[in-house]
């Protein structure tokens, strides 16, 4: 098959093959992945006991409210590129909206493909515990760069034998996406099936061996409002907020989606619910069994395989090979989710010329954007070097600052300035859940211990990207050098 870019008429368009069911399924192991099963250490230490439950409770609430802000937009506008469309509409398609839309895509190209890299490394993480020697690591290093006012930027990367298995699992699941979207909705539902499979396991086996002293020993002072407290709990909300992130996923795929001004809606809040009382149980089951002071993990990857001790306390080390090869599955169904939603973003951004053309290739036969689905693969990749907790922190700080903050307000903004815009679904209890999200995204980007270091590298983001949007405007005489006027053919670069 050969793959190529054709415009007008006669390009080839995607199909709308995707129904509630697959659209439910593709947000569901979008938002469970690997998270639940990697991050109950990071967020226990971050607050230092269970308490942290209050991490993921307040994550849950704060992901319905900003899914009200998803689901309206996603109704009225329902498109590929989801963000990219939502953000030029609001802040105006020919000014201000073309820069902020832009600045959205050339943020996504750096966070899409660390949301990957995070499935992956995960998902090599318990690999590790059928091979220990994967976590030998061959390399470790620390750089820093002092830059003019944002700073001094730093990185922490590393390579072990996980860092190429994780890199084959980004490979592997670009490979099973190569391919057209009528083929994938039985994919994406043959893997939610191993997904609720495997959290259904661990659920009932940890309510059966249950132990609320263990599950509740707070250590001293555990509510005790002072300013650590505040601090440990933005740094579990942050980790909460990743691992219920991906209830937008069928918002990207607005264009593939049968009767999207209610599919859209319903699969975003039913997700949510689903998934938020999943993740409830299941971490207060495995809390009940493994003691909290137990769940420890470092920078280095490593340990990252909580729930195969968690089975291993349960029934032995048949239960926790078992259990092991499940949450492998759980994290490579996350990041083909993961993956498939995000390469429509470059190609309606590059099919409406604001972004590079090369993403608006198609693939002759297959009809999918081949060019975007490389580059995410591409970056990914680059990105399994760097430790999990880095990833994760990295690409939280820069989706609020540079997506989701401007998309709650710009909600607002939108209902001001669109009255008149056809809206199959409005927001419930407009706009508290809009200002709630916003406050609780704010609370997660100051209220953490170096809090700093993944804002500067946001900031970094923002200033080259608008950069190279004012080059490309000024090339082309768009704005603010000129009026833009929508073409027929594909914009060049």
């Amino acid at each position: 098959m050969q793959p190529a870019s054709q415009s007008g008429q006669n390009s080839p368009q995607l199909i709308r093959g995707v129904g509630l069911g697959s659209a439910t399924a593709l947000n569901m192991i979008d938002m469970i992945g690997v998270g639940p099963f990697i991050t109950i250490p990071l967020i226990v230490s971050a607050m230092g006991g269970p308490q942290a439950m209050l991490g993921w409770i307040l994550g849950a609430i704060f992901a319905m409210c900003d899914g009200l802000v998803w689901a309206e937009l996603g109704a009225a506008m329902p498109q590929s590129g989801g963000s990219y469309y939502y953000l030029r509409e609001i802040y105006g398609p020919k000014g201000l909206g073309r820069l902020i839309s832009f600045l959205f895509v050339w943020q996504l190209s750096f966070s899409a493909p660390l949301i990957i890299a995070s499935g992956s490394i995960g998902l090599a993480g318990y690999a590790s515990y059928f091979w220990p020697r994967l976590e030998t690591q061959y390399v470790a290093r620390h750089w820093s760069l002092p830059l003019p006012l944002l700073g001094r930027l730093q990185l922490h990367w590393l390579v072990s034998g996980a860092t190429f298995v994780a890199i084959g699992t980004v490979a592997l699941a670009a490979l099973l996406l190569y391919r057209k979207i009528t083929s994938i909705g039985w994919i994406s539902k043959l893997l939610l099936a191993g997904v609720i499979g495997t959290m259904s396991w661990i659920i009932v086996a940890g309510l059966s061996h249950f132990d609320a002293s263990r599950a509740f020993s707070f250590p001293p002072g555990a509510f005790t409002l002072s300013h650590n407290f505040f601090l440990g709990l933005g740094s579990a909300m942050l980790i909460a907020t990743y691992d219920y992130w991906g209830y937008g996923n069928v918002a990207f795929l607005g264009d593939e989606v049968k009767e999207p001004g209610k599919t859209i809606p319903r699969a975003i809040l039913l997700s949510i619910f689903l998934v938020a009382c999943l993740y409830v149980v299941m971490n207060i089951s495995i809390l009940g069994v493994v003691p909290w002071q137990e769940m420890q993990v470092g920078q280095d990857n490593r340990g990252l395989y909580v729930v195969s001790i968690f089975m291993r306390k349960i029934y032995g080390p048949w239960a926790a090979n078992l259990a092991t090869g499940l949450v492998m599955w759980t994290a490579f169904a996350s990041v083909f989710s993961v993956m498939l939603g995000y390469s429509r973003v470059p190609y309606a951004a590059a099919l409406d010329g604001n972004y590079f053309k090369a993403f608006a290739r198609l693939h002759t036969e297959g009809r999918f954007p081949y060019v975007s689905l490389l580059a995410l693969a591409a970056g990914a990749a680059l990105f399994c070097f760097l430790s999990l907790a880095d990833v994760i922190a990295g690409l939280v700080v820069i989706r609020i600052m540079l997506q989701f903050l401007l998309q709650a307000v710009g909600l607002i903004v939108l209902r001001i300035r669109r009255p008149d815009l056809p809206r199959p679904f409005r927001m419930w209890l407009y706009p508290l859940p809009a200002l709630a999200a916003s406050v609780g995204f704010v609370f997660v980007l100051i209220s953490r211990t170096n809090s700093l270091t993944q804002i500067r590298y946001a900031l970094l983001i923002l200033i080259s990207g608008v950069i190279i949007y004012l080059l490309r405007a000024w090339r082309h005489g768009e704005w603010p050098f000129g009026e833009y006027a929508p073409a027929t053919k594909i914009a060049g670069n």
